[in-house]
């Protein structure tokens, strides 16, 4: 397996390739619309073909590059089931698995960020956890109908039941974090570690965060599939 982490230093938002050298297929998850050239030119120098840009959520940081990279490779856009993503080609359910050559990359539903949100389990070892789980953090759910209690849920019962030699692959790190493991989270993530599911949602609700700078853009062009509404 072809396994690439990307980074929009903009955002702080991490960018997935996955490959199956055999068959040159590929995936790209979670794309960013600023960064489709530096995607395009490392997918034409390994020789890879993009089959799909998959989607662990709608974003309310950053706008996805899916609709460009579609429209320049013919790939197909898949968001999660009941995302509000009219234009996606494919939308995968809990449990699904995508096939990309012999890589087999299975859907973990984990709402609480946002309503509609997957974690992805790449070939029982690479877990791309989105936002529903940062390195020692997680995703915020004051907005886009998340709710803390379902988070707390998901990754208590979804997520830390995994291996605990399972790696940890974020959708975002502000603090130049690269990967975790399972384990390394059930006994240091601050979020979780020590509270209870009330104690994880008075915190959270505590929280209050400034709302992403790119909110007000960025989820009406990614319920577009990365197109900007028309006035």
């Amino acid at each position: 397996m072809l396994f690439r982490q990307l980074f929009d230093p903009e955002t702080s938002t991490y960018t997935y390739l996955i490959a199956d050298p055999e068959t040159a297929q590929a995936v790209l998850v979670d794309s960013v619309l600023e960064q489709v050239d530096r995607d395009r030119q490392l997918l034409t120098e390994l020789g890879l073909t993009l089959t799909y840009c998959l989607e662990t959520h709608v974003h309310a940081d950053h706008v996805t590059g899916a609709g460009r990279l579609r429209e320049v490779t013919g790939c197909d856009g898949v968001v999660p089931d009941n995302a509000h993503v009219a234009c996606a080609n494919r939308f995968i359910q809990h449990g699904e698995v995508l096939a990309v050559g012999s890589i087999k990359i299975e859907a973990i539903a984990t709402p609480g960020h946002t309503d509609s949100h997957m974690a992805y389990l790449v070939n029982g070892t690479h877990l791309l956890t989105g936002d529903a789980l940062f390195i020692r953090g997680c995703g915020r759910t004051d907005f886009q109908s998340g709710d803390a209690g379902t988070l707390y849920d998901v990754v208590t019962q979804r997520l830390f039941t995994l291996p605990e030699s399972t790696l940890v692959y974020p959708g975002h790190d502000y603090r130049g974090l690269t990967v975790s493991t399972i384990g390394e989270e059930k006994r240091w993530n601050p979020r979780f570690t020590g509270r209870s599911r009330e104690e994880f949602m008075q915190f959270m609700g505590s929280l209050d965060l400034p709302s992403p700078k790119k909110i007000m853009e960025a989820v009406p062009a990614n319920e577009r599939c990365g197109r900007m509404p028309v006035a």
